[in-house]
């Protein structure tokens, strides 16, 4: 009887309509320095012809390609990618994010040489920016925003040393494969957006650690297939804010900081109004309410699997009241500068 073959890394790739940036995404692959891995390419319903001729043009790569009828979104697809994984690790990395050749090597050395931490995020830089960072880690704030760490900084002022972020943008993270499965992998629900900072956040509920690895390095083109602020990031990212802090803040902070979290929602559906994205916000913010049943029984779920403190949960979360403000100042730098 043939074995079926195991792989120390599992590398998940979501597609949709993306064949304009796969085959760069391919090759840096191909380049890479370590070579135990799998490639899972979960293609969301394309109708670009994504996937035509990939096993012919890459025959080296172990290369497996589920194709859904439909777009199921971020999530479904990489937790279909997780349970057909084979290997110890999952590495999960953007179609249009295109990583350097040491990129798998440096991540795994980060997990070798830290094993206090389980998960680990890139340093990704704008692929159309280079001297831009598009992240390092994610940022969760007490009022339950989060963001995107150092967004916008410029590349050389970027500390480059690893360091502990509140959680990884799935973007071009590794996950330990049991970690993820153990808390559920993501929520699919969510659909898209927010769902890495949701996962994050239990993780860390069940004591998991995540490790910002500065020599990872991965390119990336960034809202490549719905935009920056289309109604579809304004209305699944403001809505799934919400639900992650509902499902995952632990007592007492929880209620220590509803009413700033009351209060920040208040201001984006102003602010949002204000933009010509009012029907998107309003929609957001509503069908968060409609569904307060089901995520306060995901809440009780979530928090009767806690193992750490909320005081090592809020060690690590940003507390100042203008942080948000600030990173949004950084961010809107981008018009300005392009």
């Amino acid at each position: 009887m043939n074995s079926i073959p195991s792989f120390f890394i599992s590398i998940i790739i979501i597609a949709w309509n993306s064949k304009l940036y796969l085959h760069t995404c391919f090759d840096r692959l191909l380049n890479q320095t370590f070579h135990d891995f799998e490639v899972i390419l979960v293609d969301n319903g394309s109708k670009d012809g994504t996937v035509e001729g990939l096993r012919d043009k890459y025959p080296s790569l172990n290369l497996r390609i589920v194709s859904l009828p439909s777009n199921h979104g971020f999530a479904v697809a990489n937790n279909i990618g997780a349970h057909l994984a084979r290997g110890q690790w999952l590495a999960l990395l953007n179609a249009d994010a295109f990583p350097e050749p040491d990129w798998l090597e440096q991540l795994l050395s980060a997990s070798e040489n830290n094993p206090r931490f389980s998960f680990f995020t890139s340093r990704q830089i704008q692929a159309n920016v280079p001297d831009l960072l598009d992240g390092a880690g994610d940022t969760y704030h007490v009022s339950g925003l989060a963001w995107r760490r150092d967004y916008n900084q410029p590349v050389n002022e970027n500390k480059v040393n690893p360091q502990e972020v509140f959680s990884a943008c799935a973007a071009a993270a590794l996950y330990s494969r049991d970690d993820f499965l153990k808390v559920g992998g993501f929520d699919e629900d969510y659909f898209s957006y927010f769902e890495d900072v949701d996962l994050g956040f239990r993780l860390r509920l069940v004591g998991r650690r995540c490790l910002y690895v500065p020599q990872a390095v991965v390119h990336h083109i960034g809202s490549a297939s719905t935009g920056k602020l289309s109604d579809f990031a304004v209305y699944h990212g403001h809505r799934n804010l919400v639900w992650t802090y509902l499902k995952n803040m632990p007592p007492p902070l929880f209620w220590l900081y509803l009413p700033l979290h009351l209060l920040m929602n208040l201001f984006f559906l102003l602010s949002f109004t204000f933009k010509g994205k009012g029907k998107a916000i309003f929609k957001a913010k509503w069908d968060a309410i409609c569904q307060l049943s089901s995520i306060l029984k995901k809440r009780r779920t979530v928090q009767e699997m806690r193992t750490t403190t909320a005081t090592d949960i809020y060690r690590v979360m940003s507390k100042g009241l203008l942080d948000p403000y600030l990173a949004s100042r950084q961010r809107k730098r981008e018009g300005k500068s392009q």
